[in-house]
């Protein structure tokens, strides 16, 4: 059995959504094993579900103060907000804060 470019692989997929044929009979038709093709669906799938959760994503950028070597930090959203705060945030709690900023 031979390995599929990426490029054979979406050319497979958007050949079968065009072509109005079964899965069994697309497959059949291109010589693959239709057990092949789903794997080749399911991970088209968890490809696009991946970069759908990605685009709702947005980077910030973390600053430390200069002078104060205590436990202080700023948070610059993308939106250009700030957060200027102690450090006494556990992840959750962090993501959870950066979540309703973003939001308002």
């Amino acid at each position: 059995m031979r390995r599929r470019t990426a490029e054979e692989v979406e050319r497979l997929l958007k050949g079968y959504e065009e072509s109005g044929l079964s899965r069994q009979e697309y497959c059949q038709r291109e010589g693959i094993p239709v057990t092949t093709f789903d794997y080749y669906r399911q991970r088209s799938a968890r490809k696009a579900a991946a970069q759908r959760r990605a685009a709702g994503l947005l980077k910030v950028k973390l600053e430390a103060p200069q002078l104060q070597a205590q436990s202080l930090f700023t948070l610059v959203l993308a939106n250009g907000r700030r957060i200027e705060s102690a450090w006494s945030f556990s992840d959750a709690d962090l993501a959870r804060l950066i979540r309703i900023a973003e939001a308002v």
